[in-house]
């Protein structure tokens, strides 16, 4: 369930009422008059299933202009008329996608920090790390470290609603990161190479490694489904799920590959981590905003006594 905090101007407190009253999802409301001093107004509390929780956000839209409204999860709900409430509300709570909670956690996936560019380099050089060690724990380690996923969660959702601006910081948010992050990779092996650390032997892995420059059907394939299941994963509150898609994807051993292949002169080995790099963002960017397209036609949640 999801726990509602709302400030509202004294005389439309009974309109805030009457939209919970109205949805089968809202349960213990409690009002505190003349409790809210930043905003000035009524305090309301209520606990909300999350199949319910568009239909109330969407009508009390305007409070944000005259009041606000705070959402926050609930970990453990004790009492039978949250059971109920979560029972009469149609749906199931894992499927319904709260759209404004997802629109702020991707608006902050979007964002490039120094921490994205941080976790990002730091997971390219181990992806360069384990491609001249031809250790494909480390290559997994680096897939599962990289933070590449949350810009593009943003572009899906982008593509959705159609935020061109969001779009855009995302895209240079990747682009952005993944230059930097190469760049640095390149840096440190450009600087083993002379002092003879790594050499072009370095970057005649085995067939567990060969993968990463070797973009083929497949690595478009792996790349759509990894797309979907990611943004399931972020609408259902799924974090383990989350990590299994960074181990599905080459993005980030592709990026360090290339960094190696530039700094020990391997130049014809660049295009092939490049382009697997760019299908699998491809892929995925196609496969999330499919999958967030989906669940916004099929998977509806409503919410209204009088649709039940």
């Amino acid at each position: 369930m999801l726990h509602l905090r709302m400030i509202c101007p004294a005389p439309r407190t009974d309109e805030v009422l009457a939209v919970l009253d109205d949805c089968v999802g809202a349960t213990n409301v409690v009002l505190l008059p003349g409790a809210g001093r930043g905003p000035v107004g009524d305090v309301i509390l209520c606990d909300l299933a999350r199949e319910s929780a568009n239909e109330v956000i969407g009508r009390l839209r305007w409070l944000q202009e005259v009041g606000s409204i705070a959402v926050e999860s609930i970990d453990l709900a004790l009492s039978r008329v949250a059971r109920e409430a979560v029972e009469e509300a149609p749906g199931e709570p894992e499927d319904a996608v709260v759209w404004e909670e997802l629109a702020q956690t991707v608006i902050s996936g979007s964002r490039m920090t120094w921490a994205y560019l941080a976790f990002l380099a730091i997971a390219t050089q181990l992806a360069g790390i384990g491609v001249t060690q031809n250790s494909p724990i480390l290559i997994v380690g680096a897939m599962v470290l990289g933070p590449e996923f949350g810009p593009i969660a943003a572009i899906c959702f982008g593509l959705l609603r159609g935020r061109w601006h969001l779009i855009t910081t995302s895209l240079r948010t990747l682009v952005v990161g993944f230059v930097f992050a190469i760049a640095v990779t390149f840096a440190c092996a450009l600087v083993s190479y002379w002092l003879g650390w790594i050499g072009p032997g370095n970057l005649q892995v085995n067939e567990e490694v060969r993968f990463i420059v070797k973009p083929d059907k497949w690595s478009l394939i792996v790349a759509l489904l990894a797309g979907g299941a990611g943004v399931l994963s972020i609408t259902a509150g799924k974090s383990t799920s989350l990590v299994g898609v960074f181990i599905s994807v080459t993005t980030v051993p592709a990026a360090g590959y290339a960094a190696v292949a530039m700094a020990v002169g391997e130049w014809t080995e660049v295009a092939g981590a490049v382009t697997q790099l760019g299908v699998n963002i491809f892929g995925m960017i196609i496969a999330g905003t499919v999958t967030l397209l989906i669940q916004r036609e099929l998977w509806p949640q409503v919410g209204r006594r009088s649709s039940v």
